[in-house]
């Protein structure tokens, strides 16, 4: 997605010079000849003032995260987690709000390596110093389409250097228990070319220890029977990532641009579970350890091109964009199992089995915006051609203990693919209403072919449909400090690939998971209210929420044989949730500032259970952030971050509290160089834990990470590029600008095209 600086000196709309009665910067030069273009993604003149930067725009929250202690040698997952109401769980799942239907894009755009299970790893590989900002939009308008959910949308927006000349950074950093990771970043601009890119190392990972507890209702005995799991899993994988981007500079009015990036990482993993099941009325007890060995790769790969162009008109654009980003995994997984008591389902005490898995995720993106002012306004059309491709391959093999012969288990083989097509055109129209009134609305339409292969089965089926979907945004400035912002948009969730997929997946004797190809998709619509003002030198922000779904797709479990228990998917009979959330962010003394937030969340879930009977579960909760930043000397800065999550709805259960806290510093060596230290979860106590409580299963799992991780290592800067970023800036620090700046209700406010 383009990132444009609403600064109305970068801009020539005749909206724009509405916006300029409240905050009206020096006109900018004329672009020279061979210039990059002023309305271009993140193109900033030789002269920027840092307070043009809009806290929030009319669609969406921006936070800077690249001035955070710990972004050279952090994860695009820590980054995340410094932003208000994310969290990121050390497995990698991400949640906003308390709802982990959130997509996740990159400059606007979906990326094979985000979606379905890849997200998580891919998420934990990325380096977070890649990342200039994240934009949290959590009513997502016209311009955004739905094949990556209905929820919120986290877009990172990465770094660019258009500044003439070359510059670059280094860092490398070494943590506990032998990780490391290193990277190397730079940019070359010069007449009409442009040319970044960056090469990243990691070694990195968490183990950890997990304990389930469960008791399942016999329904021969009318008792509870009780089973316990406990596991240990280890293994720190390599990860290596490149990309780059190559611009040239046609003329004054267009700009073509390319490029490539690559991702790879290990996925070697050994575990020891121990189980202890009880008898049911025809199962024996058993009591046994399965020892996990697990080895394969990842890869992630994409490439675009992109064509822009800027029109005789004040304000007016062409984009054209074609990305295709591809993910593939394969993995090798070997089980044994030792009984001490008990036997497996085929009667052997010392089973051995192999499995095989690749899986693959292609999604080619073309899209086409058009923007130019008309009637005193602005308008944006684009179009969307999107396909994505998935493909799941499965072998499991038995081991004949006495032969060593692999047998193919034609239960547990299975090779399933899902292409899924969409055409979208969309129109928004943004205008001053008023020296007051701001406003944009839109809509789309949206068409999607669905085919599914269920190869295994001989299985065919296809899904076709249209949907229509508006937003509307507006805001009210109160004063030169204040503004009131108000959103509506609707949206539309489509089952993912394994959403769908009712192949029924081995995790163990005793759990197994499928996907349920009778899934409709999910409608949501959400309001939101926001207030943001000054107080003396704070920014706050106080935001209240609404969010229905329809339809929604949760988690079901039941058991389909004894002690066997079946995670899949369903619709919900409904769910809605609403909240107040707030930021406050600035200095508190010339030295120490002061970034938090804060959710109190209201969440209800209606679903039905296994036998039948409709359950509605309701559950309050408040998460929060709180970050210090204290510039101890003009050399050294140190953060102490505290996270907390609290409760959420997880199918026919909940997550309970969670909650960390982080430190780091930075100290300047000198004008190039810094040295970085931090650590992760002072205290340790990072944890995962889900509670069920239905008519006919009773369970707690419980998941703790090594969490306590410390990082120390070295970043140089060369180039003439100052080292000293942002002091006193927290990591999740709205960019500076006020409310009553460009940022406000004039077209400053709005949000540029995405489709």
């Amino acid at each position: 997605m383009q990132k444009i600086l609403l600064t109305c000196s970068l801009l020539t709309s005749p909206m724009c010079a509405l916006a300029q009665t409240t905050a009206a910067p020096a006109a900018a030069p004329a672009a020279k000849p061979g210039a990059v273009k002023a309305d271009e993604a993140q193109v900033v003149p030789s002269v920027t003032v840092a307070a043009e930067r809009p806290t929030n725009r009319i669609d969406r929250q921006v936070y800077d995260v690249k001035s955070d202690v710990s972004s050279t040698n952090g994860t695009a997952a820590d980054a995340l987690n410094n932003v208000p109401s994310v969290a990121v769980d050390p497995d990698g799942t991400v949640s906003l709000r308390g709802s982990s239907n959130v997509q996740i894009m990159i400059d606007g755009k979906p990326s094979a390596m985000l979606q379905g299970e890849n997200r998580g790893a891919a998420l934990q590989a990325m380096p977070a110093d890649d990342i200039e900002s994240v934009e949290v939009i959590n009513n997502p308008g016209a311009q955004f389409g739905n094949e990556g959910g209905s929820g919120p949308i986290l877009n990172l927006v990465m770094r660019r250097n258009r500044k003439p000349g070359g510059f670059g950074s280094v860092n490398a950093n070494a943590g506990t228990e032998g990780r490391y990771n290193s990277a190397v970043n730079g940019s070359y601009n010069e007449g009409l070319w442009g040319f970044q890119g960056g090469l990243n190392v990691r070694h990195d990972g968490r183990n950890s220890t997990s304990e389930v507890t469960r008791e399942r209702l016999d329904p021969r005995t009318g008792q509870y029977v009780p089973s316990t799991q406990d596991a240990v899993s280890k293994g720190l994988n390599d990860m290596v990532g490149a990309n780059g981007t190559v611009s040239y500079n046609m003329n004054q009015s267009d700009t073509l641009t390319g490029s490539a990036s690559f991702m790879g990482r290990g996925n070697d993993q050994r575990s020891t579970e121990h189980y202890v099941n009880g008898a049911t009325g025809f199962k024996p007890a058993n009591d046994y350890v399965r020892n996990t060995a697990r080895s394969g790769d990842a890869k992630n790969f994409g490439w675009g091109a992109r064509y822009d162009h800027k029109g005789e008109l004040p304000g007016e654009t062409l984009k054209i964009d074609l990305r295709v980003s591809a993910s593939e995994n394969d993995s090798d997984t070997s089980y044994a199992s030792d009984y001490a008591t008990g036997a497996d389902n085929f009667g052997r005490t010392d089973p051995r089995a192999f499995q095989h898995s690749d899986t693959s995720t292609r999604v080619i993106d073309f899209t086409g915006d058009y923007s130019r002012p008309l009637w005193g306004g602005t308008t944006n059309v684009g179009y969307k051609v999107a396909r994505t491709t998935n493909n799941f391959d499965t072998l499991y093999t038995d081991i004949d203990p006495v032969t060593n012969i692999a047998i193919i288990n034609p239960s547990r083989t299975n090779r399933f693919d899902i292409e899924e097509t969409v055409l979208a055109l969309y129109g928004t129209y943004q205008m001053r209403l008023s020296e007051r009134w701001g406003l944009l609305g839109g809509v789309r339409t949206e068409h999607t072919d669905m085919d599914i292969h269920q190869v295994t089965s001989g299985i065919e089926a296809k899904n076709s449909y249209i949907n229509f979907i508006p937003s509307m945004f507006a805001t009210y400035k109160v004063s030169d400090d204040a503004n009131l912002r108000f959103a509506y948009a609707r949206r539309l969730r489509r089952p993912q690939a394994n959403d769908l997929n009712p192949y029924v997946t081995y995790r163990d004797e005793f759990n197994v998971s499928s996907g349920n190809p009778d899934l409709k998709p999910t409608k949501t619509d959400s309001f939101e209210v926001g207030y943001e003002t000054k107080f003396g030198g704070l920014e706050t922000n106080l935001r209240g929420y609404y969010r229905r779904d329809t339809d929604a797709i949760v988690d079901y479990r039941y058991f389909i044989a004894d002690n066997v228990l079946l995670t899949t998917r369903q619709n919900g009979e409904g769910s809605h949730s609403s909240g107040l959330e707030f930021t406050v962010s600035g200095k508190l003394t010339p030295t120490l500032t002061l970034n938090t937030s804060g959710n109190l969340m209201r969440s209800q879930q209606r679903s039905q259970d296994e036998a039948g009977v409709v359950t509605s579960r309701t559950a309050n909760s408040l998460s929060g952030r709180a970050r210090l930043n204290w510039q101890m000397t003009t050399a050294t800065q140190v953060q102490l971050a505290l996270q907390m999550q609290g409760k959420t709805l997880s199918g026919q259960g909940y997550r309970s509290p969670n909650n960390t806290v982080n430190m780091s510093v930075r100290h300047a060596l000198s004008s190039q160089w810094n040295l970085v230290a931090n650590v992760t979860d002072i205290f340790d106590r990072n944890k995962m834990e889900t509670i069920v409580n239905s008519t006919t299963l009773r369970e707690t799992s419980t998941r703790r990470f090594d969490g306590r991780v410390f990082y120390v290592g070295l970043s140089y800067r060369f180039g003439g590029v100052n080292s000293n970023r942002s002091e006193g800036e927290g990591g999740f620090r709205p960019r500076p600008g006020g409310p009553g700046g460009p940022g406000g209700p004039g077209p400053g406010g709005f949000g540029p095209p995405g489709a």
